[in-house]
């Protein structure tokens, strides 16, 4: 029996391969047990950081990563006691089967290994979430969200270089040397990209708008719902989705109409040139307790011009920063107490009344 143990097969001894595959089968059948330990070993670290973290649901979400990258580790280290067999190292393409069988391996262990970084950045970010939902200023969620998506992506590129490195044997030094001059060509073709990145970040750190901010930019106003990487997403007025790069959001004239302090209604009047000035006199008196309600926090009415065609009549007035529907409501108010207003005094809208003549002159120079 004993020789049974040591007889060699493809140049590894029985033995060695039962403790490998058995070191194997034991890693898969505790896996859940064993991952389920090391995380809440690495969540005692993460309790001392942050105090109200659920430590179930930290275990849900990094127990499958975590129990995905210790079946790789194990099984690659028990794996790699064995020797590989000499018949089967053949060259295919200056490289060898065993290179090629290495190469694999590494890069299934980088992968499983950024995956659980990439889980850890998941939970860190909701727990920032939470955080900032507590607070009013919403550009802390914004900012958790762009955050999370540039490390993610900072992992992942330094991933494909770990792999580069460690799997095929690439220095990383002299590859990115060789690859300044095609980095600079791409910059230059992917420049309008660039430059939306960088906007993104003027965008998070100056902050002339957050996400749920009513804003007006160009000829686009809506509300942010949205701010990524490249572009800003928009909910126009009009319920469409409108995707606006995040270089034209910084260099455009924004008006950020949620920091408005009032909202401003103007009355414009064009009254008939037949008018009194007694009639104009009691026609701005009374419009002045109209613009005097408890909705509006100021007014002011005057006799803007005396015109060719009519006399212009002017109110300005100005709400709290009220919703859209609300500030409809009060100009609707104001406009129809003004009509009843200018019906009660008999007084017209310049042009109501228009005759137009034609005159036959070739007929009146007869006469």
């Amino acid at each position: 029996m004993d020789d049974f143990f040591y007889q060699l097969y493809f140049d590894n001894e029985v033995k060695d391969y039962l403790i490998s595959f058995g070191i194997i089968l034991f890693i898969l059948a505790l896996n859940r047990f064993i991952s389920k330990y090391f995380a809440s070993l690495i969540f005692s670290l993460v309790k001392r950081i942050w105090s109200n973290v659920e430590k179930k649901a930290f275990i849900d979400l990094v127990i499958h990563p975590l129990g995905m990258f210790l079946v790789v580790f194990v099984s690659l280290a028990a794996l790699h006691k064995l020797k590989f067999p000499g018949r089967w190292d053949v060259e295919i393409y200056r490289y060898t089967l065993k290179d090629i069988f290495h190469a694999i391996g590494t890069t299934v262990l980088i992968i499983s290994f950024i995956g659980l970084l990439l889980r850890m950045i998941d939970f860190i970010a909701t727990i920032l979430e939470k955080k900032a939902a507590i607070t009013e200023d919403q550009s802390d969620n914004q900012l958790i969200l762009f955050f999370k998506d540039f490390f993610k992506v900072v992992l992942a590129i330094g991933g494909i270089l770990m792999i580069l490195h460690f799997a095929f044997n690439l220095h990383i030094g002299n590859l990115l040397t060789g690859l300044s001059i095609v980095g600079a060509a791409i910059a230059l073709s992917l420049r309008e990209s660039l430059e939306n990145l960088i906007a993104s970040f003027v965008i998070f750190f100056d902050k002339p708008f957050t996400t749920g901010d009513l804003v007006k930019v160009q000829s686009i106003t809506g509300t942010v719902e949205k701010i990524g990487l490249r572009s800003t997403r928009i909910r126009t007025d009009q319920k469409t989705f409108v995707t606006v790069p995040n270089k034209q959001m910084v260099d455009s004239i924004l008006d950020n109409l949620s920091l408005r302090t009032q909202r401003k209604g103007e009355l414009k009047l064009e009254i008939d040139l037949n008018t009194s000035s007694q009639k104009l006199q009691e026609l701005l008196s009374g419009i002045r307790p109209i613009l005097n309600k408890k909705e509006i926090e100021s007014s002011s009415t005057f006799m803007d011009a005396i015109g060719g065609n009519a006399f212009i009549l002017t109110g300005e007035y100005f709400t709290a920063p009220i919703t859209q529907s609300e500030f409809n409501s009060i100009k609707e108010r104001i406009n129809l107490a003004v009509l009843q207003l200018m019906e009660a005094l008999e007084i017209q809208i310049a042009g109501a009344n228009r005759e137009i003549r034609i005159i036959d002159q070739e007929r009146e120079w007869k006469r």
